[in-house]
């Protein structure tokens, strides 16, 4: 089924802002017979996401989330005996900051980020996007990047988002966030445009629950020393 073909079928579904039984089974169906894998399922979700965003300008954009959220669970990976979900991007190559964007697009109440810098305009509009909707965010970064030109972090902050940074010689040099405390993303990947288009670069995504909390009690951690 071309990428058309499934435009049509969701906007379909948006009319009516619902996602009923029959138009799950309907894309269930589809999505058996096409064997999509994960990076499909991937693409997937992301294109419900663009549909949704073009309706939000409309009154009644929050039934747009509903209906939103409803579609990405059919759009989510079958998972045989409650496997845990990890996936992997890698730069250049992969589309890396769409999948930070997603991320950041569908949390629901929390976001927590230590990276070393931001500079990637378009993952600080959807990190901006989220404060906004009253998701909780918090960001934790390093004092020198912060002071670089192209920087996002002073600008978040000045929007109202808690922002810390460290106070040493040594770099605060993690990459990774924690959304809704069930999915973590860490690996190599600098939140930069450079690290989009030119670097060597690689993330992972995990709703590994052991990792997660791990990376939140770290997170937790720092968030307390940086505020003494």
């Amino acid at each position: 089924m071309t990428s058309p073909q499934i435009d049509r079928i969701l906007r379909h579904t948006l009319a009516d802002f619902r996602l009923s039984r029959g138009e799950k089974r309907i894309l269930g169906t589809i999505l058996d017979e096409l064997g999509a894998d994960r990076r499909e399922l991937e693409v997937l979700r992301s294109r419900a996401f663009e549909i949704a965003r073009e309706e939000l300008a409309d009154p009644q954009s929050l039934a747009v989330v509903d209906w939103l959220e409803e579609i990405v669970k059919v759009f989510q990976p079958k998972e045989p005996g409650g496997e845990v979900r990890a996936e992997a991007y890698f730069a250049p190559g992969d589309d890396c900051p769409r999948a930070i964007v997603n991320l950041l697009g569908r949390a629901r109440r929390s976001i927590d980020i230590c990276v070393f810098t931001i500079t990637d305009d378009r993952i600080a509009e959807a990190i901006v996007e989220a404060h906004r909707r009253d998701v909780a965010v918090r960001i934790i970064a390093d004092d020198d990047k912060a002071e670089d030109r192209g920087s996002d972090i002073d600008r978040l902050g000045r929007l109202g988002i808690p922002v810390r940074v460290d106070r040493t010689e040594n770099h605060m040099h993690h990459k990774f966030a924690v959304f809704d405390r069930t999915t973590t993303l860490t690996g190599s990947y600098n939140w930069t445009r450079s690290a989009a288009r030119y670097n060597e670069e690689n993330f992972i995504v995990t709703d590994d629950a052991r990792l997660t909390k791990a990376f939140s009690e770290r997170f937790e951690r720092l968030w307390r020393e940086l505020g003494s």
